[in-house]
């Protein structure tokens, strides 16, 4: 595939390349987190930072499954995603838990979660089982995925995103499902729980992502240079540790 360059940049308007999507996404997930901690989610600005910051999860997934076909070494991509898993657990446990070690449902972040994602994925091609077999393997790994962010549906979104990499309608229709499902759910509990389903309202941002990715991604890789591929695992681990200490430490 061709370097992307200034010059198809041009052409492309305002499309963006994959390192380009991936920034967006990172800064969609840092917008998140600030509203987390800082906007509360009654206030319409703490609505619009975090349906701003559903783009992340599913954007994530998406760029997975169609990273995956790219990847050659697809074990040392797999050990790398599992090592920044385990190290973003302390920040993650801090921040959320407010504990250094937490142990249980959701203990992971995201990364997590993607570690899983493409396990998945990396089963579902190579296996050569029977495919019920596989949705077993799917089963599994979901199971696993309640023990980091985004559960179950970024493992969803990234191996329907590879079963149906050639066939846009199903990929998007089978997105969509996880998606309701994802955006839903929240809502209903809230409801039940609160009174106040409407505290939820943001998780249909999820409906974004077939927007950004349909109208805005070029499918140019982007530049090739090793910080572009280190910058997301160093971030993660990272931004949650500095969130942390400028809210329960510094100030």
């Amino acid at each position: 595939m061709e370097e992307y360059t200034p010059q198809a940049s041009l052409k492309s308007g305002l499309k963006m390349n994959r390192n380009q999507l991936k920034y967006l996404l990172i800064f969609a997930m840092l917008i998140d987190h600030i509203a987390s901690d800082y906007v509360p989610t009654t206030t319409l600005l703490g609505q619009l930072m975090h349906v701003f910051g559903r783009l992340t999860g599913p954007g994530m997934s998406l760029l997975l499954a169609e990273g995956y076909q790219y990847t050659k070494n697809k074990k040392k991509y797999a050990i790398r995603l599992f090592v920044f898993a385990l190290i973003s657990w302390v920040p993650f446990s801090l921040r959320t838990y407010h504990r250094f070690l937490y142990f249980g449902p959701g203990m992971f972040g995201m990364i997590w979660t993607l570690f899983l994602a493409f396990i998945t994925v990396w089963m579902w091609d190579k296996l050569k089982i029977h495919k019920a077999f596989k949705v077993m393997l799917v089963i599994l790994t979901c199971i696993l995925s309640l023990f980091g962010d985004w559960c179950i549906f970024a493992v969803l979104w990234a191996l329907f995103a590879y079963i149906y990499r050639d066939n846009a309608k199903k990929k998007w229709i089978s997105y969509g499902i996880v998606a309701a499902v994802a955006a839903i759910f929240p809502m209903v509990f809230a409801g039940i729980a609160e009174g106040r389903p409407w505290l939820e309202a943001y998780q249909l941002g999820v409906a974004l992502v077939p927007i950004v990715i349909t109208f805005f991604y070029s499918r140019e890789p982007g530049s090739r240079h090793p910080f572009h591929k280190w910058f997301f695992y160093v971030f993660y681990p990272l931004h949650i540790l500095v969130l942390y200490l400028l809210k329960h430490v510094l100030f």
